[in-house]
């Protein structure tokens, strides 16, 4: 499993506009993403903060072609919103470390593919 962390400060006056841009754009995007497995949002208790968002991939291919192939279109979209541009770094995932999440993902990704609408909607075909 590989994570890609992506660390932002949005403009204070913007945070519901951002939660909104978030879930209705960014999340149906990536969930159509071959090799995606979960978005994890931390929002800060003060507006002025940094957030940091991690999304899980199967594999660090998928996370290479999601940077290549559609992070510009929503960096494009996000920018509108951000006090400055976002910064990217990429991780192994040790899921020795945290059996537990990789068991919920993995059954989750197992129940999906055996539902036909969950399949061709996601368009995945990784566990």
């Amino acid at each position: 499993m590989f994570a890609r962390i992506v660390e932002f400060t949005p403009k204070p006056e913007m945070k519901e506009e951002i939660v909104n841009v978030i879930r209705k754009e960014v999340l149906p995007i990536l969930k159509k993403q071959q090799g995606f497995m979960e978005f994890l949002p931390f929002v800060p208790e003060t507006k002025t903060e940094k957030w940091i968002t991690v999304t899980l991939w199967a594999e660090k291919r998928d996370a290479d072609r999601w940077e290549r192939e559609g992070y510009p279109k929503l960096d494009g979209i996000l920018k509108l919103y951000l006090a400055a541009p976002a910064i990217c770094n990429y991780y192994n995932v040790e899921t020795s470390l945290c059996t537990h999440l990789v068991e919920a993902l993995s059954l989750r990704h197992r129940l999906e593919r055996t539902s036909p609408k969950s399949s061709s909607h996601r368009g995945r075909n990784t566990p």
